[in-house]
């Protein structure tokens, strides 16, 4: 008898928010050569010499301010997710897993290797492909099946960008507080990646950052590129949403180093709104599917001070996914579409509650 498992599978978080557990964190993240993509002994000084000496101790202040009774919210986010799936996919092991930190990959998929899974769908909870989140967790997940000598068979949910259940999700937590707050504007901000991750993704080398159009839509020469992803993202939101083309902009967070980012950066976005007489904003994450620092403390929190200061009266985050039903039911139904012949095919033992 086949057991079909599923692996959910997000960035990670430290285990506290003191500087130790945050050292630990950021040096697995940031030694992956997916994130920093530079030459490994310039990797190395950048990381032992610059960031490990003093962003633990400020990280972990930001994580602090975050931090819940349960712990992360982007753990206990996960765990809640997961606890909903496993409802709607009764007859399938279901684990989460971290890329960086805990729960691991290795520790998922020795749970699912224990339940007798031989066959498991591998679910990124990144909206958008990028080499440093999608890319990594699937080399990552690929080499410790590898190990095995059974090697299990593996699917994986594609990037869901446009797909109608993540839009749908968005647009079902955004409308009521967009309903209540009635903003000026609404921004959609993004996670940034340094320019030359879009560069890398181009296979061709003559499409990303070449025009400004580049990322009007997306077809086969940017099929890889994160930002046109996120601007396909941008627009099925606002058509969902019925925002015009005056009344949101798309920008991009999160920045870090000199290195030229893709653009518009969102804390200049924001300010330069405010002394345009924008007096409520409101702001999506969309390429976070739980909260996390990047949307509780710097657009919740910092963002909201950048904005007061700068003329501002209100910025309210829109709430991320989280563990919404309707997020609960479209991520169930991305694992079935990715899978189908698995969950729904001739193994009677495996059946789904709901799936469309």
């Amino acid at each position: 008898m086949k057991r079909t498992g599923v692996l959910v599978v997000n960035l990670g978080s430290p285990d506290a928010p003191e500087p130790g557990p945050v050292r630990r964190y950021l040096r697995e993240f940031l030694n992956d050569p997916r994130v920093i993509d530079i030459n490994p002994i310039g990797r190395f000084l950048l990381l032992n010499l610059i960031i490990l000496p003093f962003r633990p101790a400020k990280s972990a202040e930001a994580y602090q301010k975050i931090w819940t009774a349960e712990g992360s919210p982007l753990i206990v986010h996960g765990h809640a997710l997961v606890e909903g799936m496993r409802a709607r996919l009764p007859d399938c092991t279901v684990e989460l897993a971290m890329r960086y930190g805990n729960p691991s990959i290795e520790a998922g998929l020795e749970a699912l290797y224990r339940a007798g899974a031989d066959r498991i769908v591998v679910f990124p909870l990144y909206p958008h492909y990028a080499a440093s989140s999608t890319g990594s967790t699937l080399e990552k997940v690929y080499a410790l099946a590898a190990r095995r000598w059974n090697t299990p068979n593996l699917a994986v949910v594609p990037p869901y960008f446009d797909h109608p259940g993540f839009i749908g999700a968005f647009t079902t937590v955004g409308r009521p507080v967009l309903d209540e707050m009635k903003p000026d504007h609404v921004l959609l901000s993004f996670h940034g990646l340094p320019e030359r991750h879009m560069l890398k993704s181009d296979e061709r080398g003559d499409h990303c950052l070449k025009r400004d159009d580049c990322c009007a839509e997306v077809g086969f020469a940017n099929r890889n590129c994160y930002r046109a992803q996120c601007y396909a993202t941008a627009r099925g939101m606002a058509a969902e949403l019925g925002l015009g083309a005056d009344d949101y902009t798309v920008c991009f967070q999160s920045r870090l180093g000199r290195t030229p980012w893709i653009q518009p950066y969102t804390d200049e976005v924001l300010v330069e709104l405010a002394k345009k007489g924008v007096r409520k904003l409101a702001v999506f994450c969309p390429a976070f599917t739980a909260d996390c620092l990047e949307t509780l403390e710097e657009i919740g929190m910092r963002a909201l001070e950048d904005f007061k200061a700068a003329g501002g009266e209100a910025l309210q985050l829109v709430p991320s996914l989280n563990s919404h039903p309707a997020w609960i039911e479209a991520a169930t139904d991305l694992v079935v579409q990715s899978a189908r012949d698995w969950i729904e095919g001739s193994t009677p033992a495996l059946t789904v509650h709901g799936a469309a």
